[in-house]
């Protein structure tokens, strides 16, 4: 009996160990753990950014980096409010006309009426929160999809942008304005630094205020956050105009640098920054996103347009390129978060 025993026991602890994990199956287990951690974006990026660093010997120079972050500003200031808006299940159309018809009325009122720079700056500015308040009104109190209204506001700012000057550009701002677009601060780019600023700021809001917070809860299901307390319409209206206001702030940084304005001005730019919010991980449905996510799909589209500059890549491919990376890097996003 005291045999038989011993065999049974013997046959359990061998039973044990076939089933214990090896080293390398808790080295892969580990490995896989940490990945699910690290964002689908994030991966792509280091990835896109090895293989130009491994094609083109200029890519990780200093002067090309400060180049990348320099060109993507006024994308990245975009970003930020479109991030906003589809963070609450909205989508904002508008954000590049409102970059035209801001730069225009700016110019307009600068050259043709002689009002201050500075002034016109904030009339400029003023005209991009009020189409941002239109779009919040229309798509709170008008009850209109969100889609409709900021087409409908895209339409009139790409038209009024038009109108104001015939068509015609507006050049000659004054120095001390373009001279921002060639102004370093510790060796960086003020524009660069400006859109940085933007970033962790509206970061810290979305993170640290209850206001911030609060559009998490209305992505999530507008009538929970309303029942919760929350002034959905409120929050909808402030989150839209604060889109509007930093696609005007956009355009700023846009004049800045062509020394000029152009009726035609930052309109092309409106896919690329509903990409990167994409790109970042944010969901089209709302309730998720960020402005760690946003950053890293602002980066993947900046590195990827200068790399393929880089390498001579036909403008008419690039945006082929562009769309082959959103698609994995959001079937990377989708992956890791299984």
């Amino acid at each position: 009996m005291s045999h038989a025993k011993s065999n049974t026991d013997e046959s359990v602890k061998a039973g044990r160990n076939s089933e214990a994990p090896t080293g390398s199956e808790r080295l892969a287990a580990l490995g896989g753990s940490v990945l699910r951690q690290v964002p689908g974006p994030l991966i792509g990026l280091i990835a896109v950014c090895i293989a130009f660093s491994w094609m083109s010997p200029y890519f990780l120079t200093e002067r090309n980096l400060i180049n990348i972050f320099s060109q993507i500003s006024e994308i990245g200031i975009m970003a930020v409010g479109a991030a906003l808006v589809i963070l609450i299940g909205g989508i904002d159309l508008s954000v590049g006309a409102v970059v035209a018809l801001s730069l225009m009325v700016n110019a307009w009122l600068y050259r043709d009426f002689g009002v201050p720079f500075v002034f016109s700056s904030l009339v400029g500015l003023g005209v991009g929160a009020l189409v941002g308040l239109v779009n919040g009104v229309l798509s709170t109190y008008g009850r209109v999809q969100p889609f409709v209204a900021t087409l409908a506001t895209m339409s009139a700012c790409s038209g009024l942008a038009l109108y104001v000057t015939n068509g015609g550009p507006v050049t000659g701002f004054p120095d001390w304005f373009t001279g921002l677009a060639s102004l370093r601060i510790f060796g960086l780019p003020f524009e660069s630094l400006l859109m940085v600023g933007i970033f962790l700021i509206v970061a810290w809001w979305l993170t640290f205020r209850p206001t911030g917070r609060s559009l998490y809860a209305i992505g999530g299901s507008e009538e929970v956050a309303r029942l919760s307390g929350i002034n959905t319409r409120a929050v909808k209206i402030l989150v839209y105009v604060i889109a509007g206001l930093l696609a005007a702030v956009a355009s700023l940084v846009l004049g800045a640098r062509l020394d000029s304005a152009h009726p035609t001005a930052g309109i092309s730019d409106l896919l690329s920054v509903i990409a990167v919010v994409v790109i970042g991980g944010a969901s089209l449905a709302g309730g998720s996103g960020g402005m760690l996510g946003t950053f890293i799909g602002l980066l993947i589209i900046g590195v990827l347009r200068n790399g393929m500059a880089l390498l001579n890549v036909s403008p008419n491919l690039q945006p082929v390129v562009i769309g082959i990376a959103i698609i994995i890097a959001v079937m990377l996003d989708r992956k890791t978060a299984n």
